[in-house]
């Protein structure tokens, strides 16, 4: 037992000790928020000085007559004026809506057909594979740039490379983008050339495709074309969808190869006017700043249109391996 001494007995008692409560840091702009902030801006400033800003005057200007000579301070506001000319009086606007639905319709499906025949085929274990994947995914690093329109337009020309290999065969070639019914072809060839995007995505969905699935089906009896219906194609729908709008957002942007190949004009007889090219004769050539603004703004809305369409009709196609739909 403890003998407890006077002194100790007449020492006073400790104060309670209190619980000190730590002060929240409010997340604010000082410390990691401030760091934050700073390697943030030039995105930030990017946004705002490159997106943002040019989109909201281009909308302003689509109400406007502006023609890029004329001073801010005679400019004057046309309400609808653009836009109904677009739709009413400009029949040039409506061929290029028909030849850029009609070059997406056409390359986009042959683009993916392509893709995924290739991603097919190159999905194997065998020696080499790797160099092969490397050269068909290499024109899609090129993209779509002014160097290969011109080797492309050079290629299809009357005394060009393709018109030589058919004369090899007999054939008698043509000026290929010189005549108003191929024209437009060869862009499309040259759009489903650039296969290599949507076949590296392909090649990446079928190595998450189980085996056993196909060991399965196989047992079921199904041949190859079988599995690749009931297995492969399901099971890469998701892959499939998001090349699809991927895809055809590009189809419809196309514009490098169009003005290469046609010199700017969208010939011959308009046959490679595509939309964009439109846009660009009106706000850069004809000058008609408010009236490309007007186009442009419309075009941004109808690819938001095409684009809420694909997704959705996804749900009813688009198959995911939890079993649930797009």
């Amino acid at each position: 037992m403890a003998v407890t001494t006077a002194p100790e007995r007449n020492r006073p008692a400790p104060p309670p000790v209190r619980a000190t409560r730590r002060r929240r840091r409010r997340p604010g702009i000082g410390g990691e928020g401030r760091a934050g902030y700073v390697f943030l801006s030039p995105w930030l400033i990017g946004l705002l000085g490159i997106t943002a800003v040019p989109m909201l005057l281009s909308l302003y200007l689509s109400f406007t007559n502006y023609d890029v000579l004329t001073p801010w301070s005679e400019v004057r506001w046309v309400g609808l004026g653009n836009y109904r000319r677009m739709f009413s009086t400009d029949p040039a606007y409506w061929h290029a809506v028909r030849v850029t639905v009609t070059f997406a319709l056409v390359a986009v499906p042959l683009k993916l057909a392509a893709a995924l025949g290739v991603a097919l085929l190159l999905d194997r274990t065998w020696r080499g594979v790797g160099l092969f994947r490397g050269l068909f995914y290499l024109p899609s690093l090129l993209g779509g740039s002014v160097a290969l329109s011109i080797v492309w337009r050079s290629m299809f020309s009357g005394d060009g490379a393709v018109n030589s290999f058919l004369a090899v065969f007999g054939v008698s070639g043509r000026g290929w983008v010189n005549d108003p019914d191929w024209a437009l072809q060869t862009l499309m060839v040259l759009a489903v050339w650039q296969f290599g995007a949507p076949m590296v995505i392909f090649l990446a969905g079928l190595k998450q495709v189980p085996g056993e699935l196909y060991e399965a089906a196989a047992v079921d009896g199904a041949g190859r074309f079988r599995q690749f219906v009931s297995v492969t194609l399901p099971m890469l729908s998701p892959v499939i969808f998001f090349n699809l709008v991927l895809e055809t957002i590009h189809g419809f942007q196309g514009f490098t190869s169009a003005f290469v190949i046609s010199n700017g004009t969208g010939g011959p007889v308009d046959s490679t006017l595509m939309y964009t090219l439109k846009l660009y004769i009106s706000g850069f050539t004809d000058l008609e700043m408010g009236y490309a603004s007007a186009m442009a703004w419309v075009f941004l809305l109808a690819i938001g249109l095409v684009t809420a369409v694909l997704f959705s009709t996804g749900r009813f196609w688009v198959h995911y391996s939890d079993g649930t739909g797009s």
